[in-house]
């Protein structure tokens, strides 16, 4: 069922046809030297109605026809000698039972079942128009005594061909270009959610980190409250407090579990590739932070380079690693730089490498920079970063048993992360 928004677009379409099919009437000619005519005006209506799939045929054939008629009889009485409104009629009567039947046989043919094969809309196409040829000829002979020979049937048949294929081509040009901008706009739209699952991966992470704790804290907290219940009486304040420390923070754990519960489902209901090849990763990071780059107001170059035959990598995982290293590589650059990145396969690992040229990381901070809230960056209002790019990144690479290693240079600093392949493929 058509919404409000579908049906007024339709109902635009349905008038531009009322306009166009007319005036495309009259670009034509007469094959046969007399009244039946030729013209622009059949594989206009035929593209219409390949166009318009909420709008019943035999409807728009009743209004086409008798708006082609009215129109025929105000430009004869305008512009050409005519002897007088009856005669005028007689003659262009018959082209409404052209676009009538032409789109009853169109219905009949149920031509939207065949969108998917072209040479079949073509085919219908042929014997539509020549089924409607023949209405008009039809009311022509009784109307006007008009004759009809094979010759004209043979004709007929041969425009009918030339028209119906000429559509059936522009027409199937119009869908190929229409599927290919609504796969670039789902691959923009997958891109985009990759990112955000990604993202949200990440927070999963921590978030289960976090849960790690809680329930650390829980298990201490009440480990204090019976050891001081066993030293002191049921009613000592701080037996008490540790009992009351245990229990909040196994509500926060509790509401923890709901949240990443929820993150999860979310994350495994979204209709994104679980896997992906590594290059598609690679250039969907290369976008995103170019994108962040611009939005900061810096100008950078990235470099992506695949060495090696490689399989497919959780998407989510990889994603995340690689999109860490270089958003900070692009948050280190002060105003313009450069940053490549260079995943090669070794053996029976996978190694990740994202270097940039910018200012590096003192010596000074090597042993602080995977704690968690560490930070050397700070915006243009002081404001420290959050810190927690790096110590996810470690602590997802160590889940993973694999390693990450900084190298300084003279300028800039490469970051290395080598993984097992079968734990970014399992």
């Amino acid at each position: 069922m058509m919404n409000k928004r579908d049906f007024k677009e339709n109902l635009i379409i349905f008038g531009i046809m009322l306009v166009a099919v007319p005036l495309a009437g009259e670009l034509k000619f007469h094959p046969f030297n007399g009244d039946f005519r030729v013209s622009f005006g059949t594989p206009v209506f035929f593209l219409f109605l390949l166009w318009i799939r909420k709008i019943n045929p035999i409807i728009s054939g009743l209004f086409v026809g008798a708006f082609v008629v009215v129109f025929r009889l105000i430009l004869d009485e305008l512009f050409v000698e005519t002897y007088g409104w009856e005669e005028t009629f007689r003659i262009h009567a018959p082209v409404f039972f052209y676009y009538f039947t032409y789109g009853i046989a169109f219905s009949l043919a149920k031509i939207p079942r065949f969108y998917e094969q072209p040479m079949w809309i073509g085919v219908f196409g042929v014997l539509i128009e020549v089924v409607a040829s023949l209405s008009e000829i039809l009311f022509r002979f009784l109307l006007l005594n008009n004759s009809f020979t094979f010759i004209m049937m043979v004709e007929i048949f041969m425009i009918a061909i030339i028209r119906s294929f000429f559509v059936v081509g522009f027409f199937n040009i119009s869908l190929l270009k229409e599927t290919k901008m609504k796969e670039e706009e789902q691959r923009k739209r997958n891109e985009k959610m990759a990112l955000v699952i990604s993202n949200l991966y990440e927070e999963s992470i921590q978030l289960k980190k976090t849960m790690h704790h809680a329930e650390n804290v829980t298990r201490d907290s009440y480990n204090l409250y019976r050891q001081l219940k066993n030293h002191t009486s049921d009613m000592n304040p701080y037996s008490q407090d540790a009992l009351k420390i245990a229990g909040q923070v196994h509500e926060i754990k509790k509401d923890n579990n709901r949240i990443f519960a929820g993150l999860s489902r979310l994350i495994s209901h979204e209709d994104i590739k679980d896997v992906m090849n590594v290059v598609e990763i690679g250039e969907l990071v290369v976008k995103s932070n170019q994108k962040y780059a611009q939005l900061l107001g810096k100008e950078i170059h990235f470099d992506l380079k695949v060495d090696g035959e490689h399989d497919f990598y959780q998407t989510f995982t990889t994603l995340s690693l690689i999109n860490n290293l270089v958003s900070n590589s692009v948050e280190a650059i002060q105003e313009s730089g450069q940053v490549c990145i260079h995943i090669l396969k070794v053996g029976e690992h996978v190694e990740f490498r994202v270097s940039d040229n910018g200012p590096g990381v003192p010596e000074k901070y090597h042993y602080l920079m995977y704690e968690h809230g560490f930070t050397t960056k700070y915006d243009i209002s002081g404001e420290p970063s959050t810190g927690i790019g790096l110590s996810y990144v470690k602590s997802l690479v160590e889940s993973l048993e694999g390693s990450i290693l900084l190298e300084n240079h003279h300028e800039g600093c490469t970051f290395k992360i080598q993984l097992p392949i079968n734990q970014l493929v399992k």
